[in-house]
């Protein structure tokens, strides 16, 4: 009973980082799951089958705070169905250990560009009037999608910072469609889960609680990424990553590293992912301190 109300606090708080970050609902699960599991497949396919209820939920939550870009969910969303099933179906029986610090390397560099991008220059004044095409979305959503399932996550992580670095959209429209084409995603995955496993290695019940606590934030995430400056919501997402792909790659075998490296490495990042923060939002209410007066001078004027 501990483990099933634990899970569903796991499942609320995965979410609520998900649903306003665009990320983390897979890692934050799957790592918990994987603690108390040894088939790193049962534990993506539990998520994913979560997936499928919490991301409904946060989808139509974004929509109706019009957080949601339908072209850009279209785009990327069927190309990563098609990756996810091929992920879940790979990953059914071939480990991948391997792809995993490979692929924290490169997150880890787009974190720390979006990081450092949005925390000293917040959005580009002019940002790139096209929006993302499908020679852009297409190979991102095979990839994240892929990424996702072999991962037990990753979506997010993979497709929210690659879209933010483009400069095409705004970062709540960015999080509200990843979000929802997490949607279509978190159905194909369980579809190549459930043919290469079956059920009988998916415990259902921690599925549900997964699903009722995803459900219960989803609603409230979508209200704060419409809430949140841009500029701040940048740098969260930035520190995420960062924080989330140092700690793959400190314990792969790649590296290895002892655990007092380990924890004095995260303190460092979260530290300063916490200044990074502090500076955003300081930077963010300077510049709405100028914008104001120009705004009370125009309504005079007219």
């Amino acid at each position: 009973m501990r483990t099933l109300v634990l899970l569903g606090l796991v499942g609320f708080a995965a979410q609520l980082v998900d649903g306003s970050l665009g990320m983390a609902y897979g890692v934050t699960s799957s790592t918990l799951l994987l603690a108390v599991t040894a088939n790193p497949a049962a534990a993506s396919a539990t998520v994913h089958l979560a997936e499928i209820g919490t991301t409904l939920v946060s989808g139509l939550s974004h929509w109706k705070f019009g957080n949601v870009d339908w072209k850009v969910v279209a785009r990327i969303g069927v190309p990563g169905a098609v990756g996810a099933f091929a992920g879940a179906t790979l990953l059914s029986g071939i480990p991948t250990e391997t792809a995993a610090p490979l692929m924290s390397l490169i997150l880890l560099g787009l974190g720390t560009y979006l990081l450092v991008r949005f925390t000293l220059r917040g959005l580009p004044v002019r940002r790139d009037p096209r929006p993302p095409g499908r020679r852009f979305l297409t190979p991102l959503g095979l990839v994240a999608g892929f990424v996702d399932a072999t991962g037990g996550g990753g979506w997010g992580p993979v497709g929210t910072p690659a879209i933010l670095a483009s400069g095409r959209m705004e970062p709540r429209k960015v999080i509200g469609s990843i979000d929802t084409s997490e949607f279509i995603v978190a159905v194909a995955a369980s579809v190549g889960f459930l043919i290469g496993l079956g059920t009988e290695n998916i415990d259902f019940a921690w599925v549900a609680v997964l699903l009722a606590g995803g459900v219960i934030a989803a609603p409230i995430a979508a209200y704060l990424v419409r809430v949140v400056p841009p500029r701040v919501l940048g740098s969260a997402v930035g520190g995420m990553i960062v924080l989330t792909n140092s700690r793959t790659i400190l314990r792969s075998d790649w590296v290895d590293a002892p655990g007092g490296v380990r924890a004095a490495v995260y303190v460092v990042v979260a530290v300063l992912w916490v200044a990074a923060l502090a500076y955003s939002i300081r930077a963010h209410r300077a510049q709405q301190r100028a914008v104001r007066p120009e705004s009370e001078l125009a309504r005079v004027s007219s």
